[in-house]
């Protein structure tokens, strides 16, 4: 069975960043862009906790999916099962520096968050009490203030 694109990415030399992880048209036309949001050096680093990384997508989804400019552009906002970082899924064909002010946007919320976490209920979420505020909040000021305050040619553009 071939690879698919994600896997052919050298992961011993893949930086924390955003990438632009691949470009899909649809049957109608319209363009749809994957980003990788790396926030963990995969493999040279832990990951994410989990119940740090859940909360991280809650608040990014309810932020993005909010966002007066952006939210009928988003598609999805995920986690990695490798728990390194996030998928952000939009219409449109944009680069990754055309995201940086949006993600700096985004985990500046995030880092600052006070409150109840949205979607943090029985009701809501299925596993509701698997979130750790504090964590996803100290992570994401971390890629906020190293990686999305002023990346680098190599924090944007997969490693060759």
């Amino acid at each position: 069975m071939k690879k698919i694109a994600s896997f052919t990415v050298n992961h011993l030399t893949l930086q924390r960043g955003v990438y632009l992880s691949r470009r899909d048209v649809t049957p109608s036309g319209d363009v749809i862009t994957t980003f990788d949001v790396r926030m963990k050096a995969p493999n040279r680093e832990p990951a994410l906790k989990g119940e740090a990384i859940h909360t991280i997508e809650h608040l990014a989804a309810t932020y993005l999916r909010n966002h007066p400019e952006w939210a009928n552009r988003i598609i999805y906002w995920g986690p990695m099962g490798c728990l390194t970082g996030n998928y952000l899924i939009v219409s449109g064909d944009y680069t990754s520096a055309e995201l940086i002010p949006l993600l700096r946007e985004t985990f500046g919320f995030i880092a600052g968050f006070e409150g109840e976490i949205p979607g943090a209920t029985a009701r809501d979420c299925g596993n509701y009490t698997y979130n750790d505020l504090a964590d996803a909040k100290a992570e994401a000021r971390r890629f906020l203030d190293e990686i999305l305050t002023d990346p680098s040619d190599e924090n944007l553009n997969y490693p060759r």
